[in-house]
């Protein structure tokens, strides 16, 4: 009837199991790639450790210069590859957009190059296990023999 206030309420969607287990996995799986445990890795040849700080500089190419001698040769992870956030923010306190800013001043003015990149942890393993003074960063269970562990974060 026309004109006449109806007496059913509108109840809100119902919400099953399955929406609410799906946020909680999605926020799970989140929770896990951001506690992933970083390592930074050099060649074999490059002995010690090194602080957070002498691994920022490093990557910010502050220094090319290894605590044991020898030159560094800082090895990336793509943009695109959320374990690079994570080191980024842990190490320098930076997000990847401020250091890929930071990157285009230093080359535009010509003051550094960026480091090299690879595509994954493991190309990054590979090109540390085979260059001379590289130094990258890798989830700790990408570490294996052929590298040495010279900072955990």
């Amino acid at each position: 009837m026309m004109g006449q206030a109806s007496n059913h309420r509108r109840l809100p969607p119902r919400r099953g199991r399955f929406g609410r287990g799906l946020v909680v996995a999605v926020l799970m799986l989140a929770t896990a790639v951001q506690a992933q445990d970083i390592v930074v890795i050099a060649n074999k040849a490059v002995s010690g450790s090194m602080s957070r700080d002498q691994v920022a500089n490093i990557f910010l190419g502050k220094s090319v210069s290894l605590p044991s001698g020898g030159r560094a040769q800082p090895v990336d992870l793509p943009n695109s590859n959320p374990l690079r956030e994570q080191f980024y923010s842990r190490v320098t306190g930076k997000s990847t957009a401020e250091v890929k800013a930071y990157w285009a001043r230093l080359v535009f003015t010509g003051m550094a190059l960026p480091p090299k990149e690879a595509s994954s942890s493991a190309e990054v393993r590979r090109m540390v296990a085979s260059t001379p003074g590289a130094v990258g960063y890798v989830e700790s269970s990408a570490a294996d023999e052929t590298v040495t562990v010279i900072h955990r974060d």
